[in-house]
């Protein structure tokens, strides 16, 4: 009997799990089905939100750059900050 009762908890676990899954599946159709909506009508152009995602790739990529160096930066402050407090 505490078998079952295990394996009934798990299948409800389960089902729980894949209404879940079901109600992200469905919210992520209604998006795609809006920008096909928005595609057929006009108002949004693939060739135009390509090139709008490669310029943000191109934009991520320099901000991603940028940080490391002034990661790089803080170390070698951090690095003469110590070197400078061992001198005291």
């Amino acid at each position: 009997m505490r078998g079952l009762e295990r394996a009934v908890e798990r299948a409800l676990k389960r089902v729980a799990h894949l209404e879940g899954a079901l109600e992200s599946s469905r919210g992520r159709r209604d998006e795609v089905e809006a920008l096909l909506s928005r595609m057929a009508d006009g108002d949004e152009n693939p060739a135009r939100m390509h090139h709008r995602i490669q310029k943000l790739e191109a934009e991520n990529a320099d901000l991603r750059r940028r940080i490391d160096e002034g990661r790089e930066g803080v170390e070698r402050l951090l690095a003469k900050i110590r070197f400078l407090e061992e001198q005291r």
